[in-house]
């Protein structure tokens, strides 16, 4: 008899094939747009104040998932998404040990023997692949440098380094370029082929920098603040079905530990940072004034990644694929309350926003764009890890504009495509993935059935099964218990009246976490590993 994962897997691969009908004559394309540090509720679209056209339009005509999860992290979220496994399978998470296994493969590796071209543009960041042209893309512009988005100081094509960018460089407007010239080669030379697309965009990740004609189009947007602006999109969200939850209170003694100190922070940036999740009120005018000016460059920045998202669908539909190609669109993580100097420090004489300047968007204005839920990017609180996720396919996809309730991760993202594909992720020598294909959501909601939710980042742990989610904050934390189904929130902490249920929970986390760290030591070390290192 199967074990309940792999007959669940099973089950899963037959429902996405069955749910698309007879298999396609063309297989699709696929676009899989990342943005990075991005809240849950930024986007219009997921109740958010910002201005996104381009994300509301995908998904007017398409789908919302409300419960997608990310690893709380910017790279081992990547390593979910391109290898299909959890970042503890892989030794991709910050905090993990050891070596890349031979069995890790990336998505170039499942698409390419299906006919596939594939092509990445955007941020890399990942543990210990240094560059995404050593993963098999057939093209890839790799930015590699990550504190500054006016110039970079490495960034390469096609595994080769280019020159320092010319004044004018915006790294938003560069990664979409750069996107647009692989679709504009590939419709010229390999029109024939289907093609994979991955737009990792930096934005809108510290430091906080965008063009002025983009932050003056939000100058007054935000002078009511962050308490008042998340009651607001907490409501909208209700109304829309995004949410059934109560709003999660701030949580000012909760800050990220690695922050640059508070005396520091303010010395180098001045009296208007805010350095915990206070109530607005609290502020002092010069405080308000500063708070919502980062609050209006943060906006900017994601405007303008919807502009620029927009002009990759521009030549989708100019080549004649935009029905048929498969668009995903997530965040990496929640929004950061990190607040840290890095690069080429911060000018105090700088405009905020500029090249010179180097800011965090800080623990209030985060609280607001992952409202309704709790706390920010590398915590596993949902505030953390919700991540949006649109789906838009014109020609595979029958609902627009609904909603999809079900539970999903990362790791599914490589089994879908490849189930889309007409493709096998089993059978192909390394562990079974975890993740599975979310074909059969896109046809019906509650149609994708799973096992189990892992997180494990920092020590901050959790496991999801139904709607009951385990978690624990740090390496000494006790374990807490919520019902997500009534509680997403995290405000009725139930471990207390059901220690069954902690214990079963705890033991089936303690099994999984122990069972990735096995294979990950039993396997050999990846030899595009031991390639990179005698480089």
């Amino acid at each position: 008899m199967l074990p309940r994962r792999d007959f669940l897997r099973l089950i899963g691969s037959a429902a996405g094939t069955a749910a698309l009908g007879a298999p396609r004559a063309k297989k699709p394309n696929f676009l899989v747009i990342l943005a990075d540090d991005m809240g849950f509720s930024d986007a219009r679209c997921y109740g958010g104040d910002i201005d996104t056209p381009n994300l509301d339009r995908l998904a007017a005509k398409g789908l919302r998932f409300t419960q997608a999860y990310s690893t709380a992290r910017c790279g081992p979220s990547r390593s979910c998404l391109l290898t299909g496994y959890y970042a503890q399978q892989t030794a991709s998470d910050v905090m993990t040990p050891g070596k890349i296994p031979n069995y890790t493969k990336f998505i170039p590796d499942y698409l390419k023997p299906l006919g596939y071209r594939t092509y990445h543009s955007g941020k890399w960041h990942m543990k210990f692949v240094t560059g995404a042209g050593g993963v098999g893309f057939d093209h890839s512009y790799t930015m590699l440098d990550e504190n500054r988005f006016f110039t970079q100081s490495r960034h390469e094509l096609d595994r080769q380094p280019l020159p320092k960018p010319e004044e004018g460089y915006y790294s938003t407007t560069a990664i979409a370029d750069y996107g647009i010239r692989f679709l504009k080669e590939h419709v010229q030379n390999h029109t024939k082929d289907p093609f994979f697309l991955y737009v990792a965009f930096h934005c809108p990740h510290f430091p906080l920098q965008a063009l002025p004609e983009d932050i003056e189009k939000y100058k007054d947007r935000f002078a009511e603040g962050w308490d008042t602006a998340r009651e607001r999109k907490w409501q909208r969200m209700r109304r829309l079905g995004l949410v059934n939850c109560a709003l999660s209170p701030l949580e000012p003694n909760m800050w990220t530990r690695w922050n640059t100190p508070d005396e520091e922070l303010i010395a180098k940036i001045g009296a208007g940072e805010v350095t915990r999740a206070v109530t607005w009120s609290t502020l002092t005018a010069e405080q308000k004034s500063f708070q919502r000016t980062k609050m209006a460059i943060h906006a900017a920045m994601i405007t303008r990644m919807d502009l620029e998202i927009g002009k990759i669908l521009s030549q989708l539909e100019a080549m004649g694929a935009a029905r048929d190609t498969v668009i995903l669109f997530l965040s990496d993580n929640g929004a950061s309350s990190e607040q840290l100097i890095r690069a080429d420090g911060h000018d105090r004489t700088a405009a905020p926003g500029s090249a010179r300047s180097f800011l965090g968007l800080g623990p209030g204005w985060s609280s607001c764009s992952n409202a309704p839920f709790r706390l920010h990017k590398s915590w596993v609180n949902e505030g953390g890890i919700a991540s949006p996720l649109i789906v838009h396919w014109p020609n595979g996809i029958k609902d627009q504009n609904k909603l999809r309730h079900d539970p999903c991760h990362f790791v599914d993202v490589l089994p879908t495509l490849v189930d889309l594909a007409g493709g096998s992720t089993t059978g192909e020598g390394g562990p079974a993935l975890p993740g599975r294909s979310l074909a059969p959501a896109f046809q019906k909601g509650g149609a994708a059935p799973r096992e189990y939710l892992y997180f494990n980042h920092n020590n901050n742990r959790e496991i999801r099964v139904d709607d009951w989610k385990l978690i624990a904050t740090g390496e000494t934390g006790p374990w807490e218990l919520y019902d997500l189904g009534k509680d997403r929130c995290e405000q009725h902490n139930l471990a207390a009246t059901q220690p069954d249920r902690v214990k079963q929970l705890a033991t089936m986390w303690k099994e999984h976490d122990d069972e990735f760290v096995r294979m990950r030591e039993s396997s050999p070390q990846s030899t595009r590993e031991l390639m990179r290192a005698s480089r």
